[in-house]
């Protein structure tokens, strides 16, 4: 059973608790991760989520979001979400926005409250979506699909969707954004 970590509002950890059982009317504040993965050109995978998923079954979003295990630290969590979900090896994941926080709720009622730390990956390779968690994935250029996501020209998850306003702030080139400093990440994600 996957667990995931239940934070305070200071990002300390607080608790477990079983992922199955965390994403309803009252999810409670728990660690989680974005990440967005960019081919050598600058493209960036987007995936649309599976119909069977319970949050935002269907919709297009940035390429994988996951949760870290208990004591799993975060970039490796990343890493593995990519293998797992997408068929893909990266290199490296760099941190990009260590801070980033949202809250959504959905028309049934079920929330998502995530302190998210959001993650840059590039590839050459080619995605091989697990069924279970990607109805299908698309390449675009990262500059368009950032200005239509904007312009509420383009639908995605609403965290894809405050993400993306936070990342064109790092300026128009994602290959060349700034990595953060892992000092930065709220302390839950600081695995000692």
């Amino acid at each position: 059973m996957e667990q995931v970590v239940l934070l305070d509002e200071r990002g300390e950890p607080v608790g477990v608790a079983d992922k199955a059982t965390v994403h309803d009317r009252h999810t409670p504040l728990h660690l989680a991760f974005s990440s967005y993965v960019f081919d050598p050109a600058g493209r960036v995978l987007l995936t649309r989520r599976a119909l069977s998923k319970l949050t935002w079954p269907g919709v297009w979003t940035n390429s994988c979001c996951g949760h870290p295990a208990p004591g799993e630290p975060v970039a490796a969590a990343v890493t593995r979400r990519l293998r797992d979900e997408l068929g893909l090896v990266v290199g490296a994941v760099d941190l990009v926005l260590p801070r980033f926080r949202y809250r959504a709720e959905m028309d049934s009622g079920v929330v998502e409250n995530e302190l998210c730390p959001v993650f840059r990956a590039v590839t050459e390779d080619s995605p091989a979506p697990a069924a279970a968690e990607v109805e299908s994935v698309e390449w675009v250029g990262w500059l368009p699909f950032a200005e239509a996501v904007t312009a509420g020209e383009r639908e995605v998850s609403p965290w894809c969707r405050l993400q993306v306003a936070e990342l064109l702030a790092l300026g128009p080139d994602p290959l060349a954004w700034p990595v953060a400093s892992a000092a930065d990440l709220p302390p839950a994600a600081r695995v000692r």
